[in-house]
């Protein structure tokens, strides 16, 4: 039980070098902390000045020299991108050696490949570091939660984003000042596109809906939108009604009346969402995060904690490598992988069609201020079978308004046409906004 256990590390960037100053600062950790032994260190410049001191001996440019490396039990890879941390990954598999990761990109779009690979070598990959930062999500669903039917899995599952919609919200400043200085602070990437555009918690839902549901589904296919044109004036008017914005990652049951077990359509999507102020969700600001979790019998569960940074991944990765390494002890012993821990589906999942996502939904409109125009909107509205919860005129100016709609959950097709024929209106001017509100 006292065997050292050798850790080969793909990276040694924020979270490698988190990773690093947890196993050198054993004490008052687990006990199997102090039996990590880092044996070898890819980085991809050698004369690189380091926030950590490394032995050189340590490093080397060629990750493969790591995953080759027959002292090196377990793989870290903490590189991100998708190739070659993916070839890394499966390179790994073949050589009999467990993998942990924090790259959600590789797991979104290659988890089954990765998956069938370990499952036929007989070797774990973990993956907690992937989605929430330091929040502990993938292992509860995977084990914990195994009980209970998953109804809807929802989260603010990107810091940067919440860090940059929290000052919008509560200093009003406007999007393109607070994404510069999330930049200047390192809360964002100076190519901030996988961010604000969504795409990275596309990355994390997908991972999320193959555990809470037990099936892979079509990452490409997640109906997406970020928050690079969102603006200041309906998180404002959203204030005023009671709400704040969230970039908001949903996937839930679609046929919630029919239990089928080896198929399920699953309703997912990222959007910037009205939460209102009431909602759990609500509070969570800055580079948090939070994920709630809907299921029978358990009812809701919300796990909330830093989403991002070198010490909390750094803390699930570490994480992971115990699980690994206590586990495989017992393993040993017994010959087989434990089935909790590996990662394996049991039915088909699939996406509904977008058209059929039913929500309530934000709009607000440009319109000249004229009798009759919120009259002639209402009727666009209920001739497609929108029910309007509210219905708000503000800022007349100039013969102008903007008129504000929240509508009670509805069909995306039935809104779309609806807009298409409010736009259609002469009196109405544009759609300025339109978002998803809870």
């Amino acid at each position: 039980m006292n065997k050292r256990i050798g850790i080969g590390l793909l990276g040694l960037g924020t979270v490698g070098t988190g990773v690093m100053n947890i196993m050198r600062n054993a004490a008052g950790r687990h006990p199997l902390v102090h039996q990590l032994d880092l044996v070898r260190v890819a980085v991809r410049d050698l004369k690189r000045e380091r926030n950590v001191e490394v032995s050189p001996l340590l490093l080397t440019s060629n990750p493969q020299d790591v995953v080759d490396d027959p002292a090196v039990e377990i793989v870290v890879e903490v590189m991100g991108g998708i190739e070659p941390a993916r070839q890394l990954i499966l390179r790994s598999i073949a050589a009999g050696k467990s993998v942990v990761t924090a790259n959600k990109a590789v797991i979104a779009r290659h988890g089954e490949e990765i998956a069938i690979a370990a499952s036929k070598s007989g070797v774990y990959v973990l993956i907690e570091a992937a989605v929430g930062g330091g929040i502990p999500i993938i292992e509860p669903l995977k084990q914990s939660l195994g009980a209970n039917r998953i109804d809807r899995v929802s989260g603010i599952i990107n810091g940067t984003t919440n860090y940059i919609l929290s000052r919008m919200t509560k200093e009003g400043v406007p999007y393109p000042k607070v994404l510069k200085e999330a930049q200047q602070l390192g809360f964002a990437e100076a190519d901030p596109a996988s961010d604000v555009e969504g795409l990275d918690a596309a990355d994390k839902i997908s991972i999320l809906s193959r555990l809470a549901f037990g099936g892979l589904i079509d990452r490409e296919a997640i109906p997406t939108r970020g928050i690079s044109d969102l603006k200041a004036l309906d998180i404002d008017y959203a204030k005023q009604l009671g709400y704040c914005v969230k970039l908001l990652a949903v996937s839930e049951r679609f046929d919630k009346d029919t239990i089928l077990e080896k198929s399920l359509s699953l309703g997912v999507r990222v959007q910037p969402t009205l939460i209102p102020i009431d909602h759990p969700l609500a509070g969570v600001n800055d580079v948090n995060n939070a994920i709630l979790v809907e299921g029978d019998p358990i009812g809701e569960v919300m796990f909330y904690g830093p989403g991002a940074g070198s010490g909390p991944t750094a803390s699930a990765v570490v994480a992971d490598i115990l699980n690994i390494a206590g586990i495989s002890q017992v393993a040993a012993r017994r010959g087989s992988v434990d089935p909790l821990l590996a990662a394996a589906s049991w039915r088909k999942c699939h996406l509904v069609d977008p058209k059929k996502i039913v929500q309530r939904n934000y709009v607000r409109l440009r319109a000249v201020d004229t009798p009759g125009v919120i009259g002639s909107i209402g009727t666009c509205f209920g001739k497609e079978g929108v029910s309007i919860q509210s219905i708000v005129q503000f800022d007349v100016s100039e013969g102008n308004a903007e008129i504000v709609v929240i509508t009670h959950a509805v069909s995306h097709g039935q809104m779309t046409d609806a807009l298409i024929a409010i736009q259609a209106l002469p009196e109405v001017k544009g759609i300025s906004a339109h978002l998803g509100c809870l």
